[in-house]
């Protein structure tokens, strides 16, 4: 069984959990979450979904989405300069560069920046419970 269809699977069961019917519509969203390489908006996943299912409503992307981040499957990004993005939550921890020129987003893991944030909370006393960790950058020229 393939990543992207063990991520189809727990999001069905997510919305099986919270009391939502998995609709075609529905399968189709999950399907074009589990395959995004980017991080879309609600409005880019609409469209990647109508082009599997053409009946799928942005009312139902929201709604789901919404569901989804309640359940803890999918994360909601709210990016500086721009609507809230969406990733599934299958991936291990990393943190993103956003490029201020273009708006892509890249994914990267420091293990440095990790030990850092560690050693720093527990130098206040604290432990790193959770965190995120946005860098807004140019290309070099």
């Amino acid at each position: 069984m393939g990543k992207d269809t063990d991520t189809t699977e727990k999001m069905g069961a997510a919305l099986r959990k919270a009391g939502i019917r998995v609709t075609r519509q529905r399968i189709a969203l999950m399907g074009v979450l589990a395959e995004a390489k980017d991080h879309p908006d609600a409005v880019e996943l609409h469209e990647r979904a109508k082009a599997v299912e053409p009946s799928v409503s942005l009312a139902t992307v929201y709604r789901t989405l919404s569901v989804l981040e309640d359940e803890g499957v999918v994360h909601r990004h709210a990016f500086e300069g721009g609507g809230a993005r969406f990733e599934t939550t299958h991936e291990d921890h990393h943190d993103h560069i956003l490029d201020v020129d273009t708006g892509e987003v890249i994914e990267f893991q420091s293990d440095k920046i990790e030990q850092l944030q560690d050693e720093i909370a527990r130098e206040l006393g604290y432990e790193v419970v959770h965190h995120r960790l946005e860098l807004y950058c140019r290309k070099k020229r």
